[in-house]
């Protein structure tokens, strides 16, 4: 639901062509994104490409609180975008979890050069919002989910691996719904990555998921 429910959409856009310093765009930018209006989605995909991380966190959070009406903007434009922005762009898709970005997410997770997007990526393959898609296709989106963050919890960057775990930690849940049986996979594959983890905070968070994953399957081995 919008946030901001009081100025208009064209006085926002206003205030965002008026910003006479980097620090006022950026609040002008989050009074847009607190919106929550589908109508704010082009300015703040616009918003992406300035020069301003604080511009672009804001619209980021925008995008997010949109949701699925932006996703499609979001991917016509991409390949049009300068690397920065493509890479916040990425970052609200994952944000947003829809399956139409679920594709451009694999990639981003998998061979994006900077870890900020591959840990933003990866996070956001945990979370996609499969209840859109048919039992098939959420079970062939999920094995190459699992495939691709179980690549991300090797990845150099410690940051990287931990949001890896967090997101086979979330899709998890999301399997345990529709095949049980997969999660046996997922508890083998994470041992496997906790004996071979050097970094304590990451071994930690990967000991953490196995807790739950481990918690849902004894759950469905009493209900059966």
């Amino acid at each position: 639901m919008p946030l901001n429910t009081v100025t208009p959409i064209p006085t926002l856009l206003q205030a965002i062509e008026a910003a006479s310093s980097a620090s006022a765009l950026a609040s002008a930018v989050e009074a847009l994104a607190q919106t929550g209006n589908p109508e704010a989605t082009e300015p703040l995909i616009t918003a992406l490409g300035y020069n301003n991380p604080g511009a672009a966190v804001a619209a980021v959070d925008g995008l997010i609180r949109i949701g699925e009406p932006a996703v499609l903007p979001l991917l016509s434009l991409l390949d049009n975008f300068n690397y920065g922005a493509r890479a916040w762009a990425i970052r609200a898709l994952a944000g947003i979890g829809d399956p139409k970005g679920l594709e451009i997410l694999l990639e981003a997770a998998s061979a994006d050069f900077a870890l900020s997007v591959r840990r933003a990526a990866a996070r956001g393959l945990g979370t996609i919002r499969w209840e859109g898609l048919s039992p098939e296709q959420q079970a062939d989106g999920q094995q190459r989910c699992l495939a691709v963050l179980l690549g991300c919890a090797q990845d150099p960057e410690w940051v990287v691996r931990y949001a890896a775990i967090a997101g086979v930690q979330s899709l998890a849940l999301a399997i345990a719904l529709v095949r049980v049986q997969t999660l046996a996979q997922v508890l083998e594959a994470l041992e496997e990555r906790r004996s071979q983890e050097g970094t304590l905070a990451v071994k930690a968070r990967i000991l953490l998921a196995q807790q739950q994953v481990q918690g849902l399957l004894s759950r469905a081995a009493e209900e059966a």
